[in-house]
């Protein structure tokens, strides 16, 4: 009897693409805005190199000079300097008796891509929560970070006062501010003082949920240590996303163990999830690509750009009963 295997159902040239677009459907991350994809980035992922230099100019400063016509204007210049992003090269497999159950309707490839995609934008933001961690340990981050744990009396919890104030780390940038990304208790005691807000677009989209006019991302990753909460503000493009199709590289193929009766889906990504304007060092990384613990290593990170221009605050706090 003739039986449906992965090998019959999936065309890698469709299968990947399909999985790469309905990663970022499903990941709030691009939904809001934070992670932006760009044909650079999809280039610059694409090189066979372990990171990517970004050279960028700095901003013009110092005061203006009054004109006389008894001298001459003293001139300045523009520095330069350099962000660098690491290569990220992931991959995980899976057997078809993993998948078998979950082969139903009447396209089984998309079913397989579809559990595929919700996989991958789960690790995205997985790999993005550990590179905040390093991010934000780094002390030249000192400037964008909100820690009011210590407090008492009130004074840690997170409020519309507090939230504020962290807004107020980017100074009069602060309107780039436009999502938050909260832990699911931070969530639901925001919500029980009525302060979750349900925003419906005008083609009856699912209601997204807002705080204080910004989009709010619920993540249990963002767990408590000691009762303390991280919260991360973010600004649009905060992030810079890219796809890598390098040479050689094979994203999605299939295999089978003949003697065992297994299929196997093996799916490979190369990508970059870069926040901008932090320097991505190599001080501590084992093998061709860093791990998520290695991206919370603090040593690994280092500020380029100027505070206001980060466009992420942490705000550690905690939370009422």
């Amino acid at each position: 009897m003739a039986t449906t295997r992965i090998t019959d159902v999936v065309i890698p040239e469709v299968f990947n693409p399909y999985v790469v677009q309905r990663t970022m459907e499903l990941s709030a991350l691009f939904d809001a805005g934070i992670a932006q994809r760009t044909p650079e980035f999809d280039r610059l992922a694409s090189q066979g190199a372990k990171t990517i230099n970004m050279p960028f100019w700095g901003d013009l400063s110092g005061s203006d000079e009054v004109l006389t016509d008894s001298g001459a204007l003293t001139p300045d210049k523009i520095a330069a300097n350099q962000d660098e992003a690491v290569i990220l090269r992931r991959g995980r497999a899976w057997g078809a008796n993993d998948l078998a159950g979950n082969l139903a309707g009447d396209d089984p490839m998309l079913a397989i891509a579809d559990l595929v995609a919700a996989y991958w934008a789960r690790r995205l933001q997985a790999t993005l929560i550990s590179t905040l961690k390093g991010v934000f340990a780094d002390s030249t981050m000192s400037g964008l970070v909100h820690d009011i744990s210590a407090g008492t009396g009130g004074a840690e919890l997170i409020s519309a006062t507090s939230f504020i104030d962290a807004n107020q780390k980017l100074g009069d940038a602060k309107g780039q501010l436009t999502a938050v990304a909260m832990h699911s208790a931070v969530n639901a005691y925001l919500a029980k003082q009525n302060l979750i807000d349900y925003v419906h677009d005008s083609e009856g989209s699912p209601a997204v949920p807002t705080y204080m006019g910004k989009r709010v991302i619920v993540d249990d990753a963002l767990t408590a240590s000691s009762g303390v909460y991280t919260t991360y503000l973010f600004g649009v493009g905060a992030l810079a996303y890219g796809e890598g199709n390098p040479v050689a590289f094979v994203p999605t193929e299939t295999d089978r163990d003949s003697l065992a009766g297994e299929d196997y889906l093996i799916n490979r990504k190369t990508f970059i999830l870069h926040p901008r304007g932090v320097a991505f060092q190599s001080a501590s990384v084992a093998g061709s690509s860093p791990t998520n613990t290695e991206l919370e290593n603090d040593a690994n990170w280092a500020r380029v750009y100027e505070v206001k221009s980060i466009r992420i605050v942490q705000f550690k706090h905690k939370i009422g009963s």
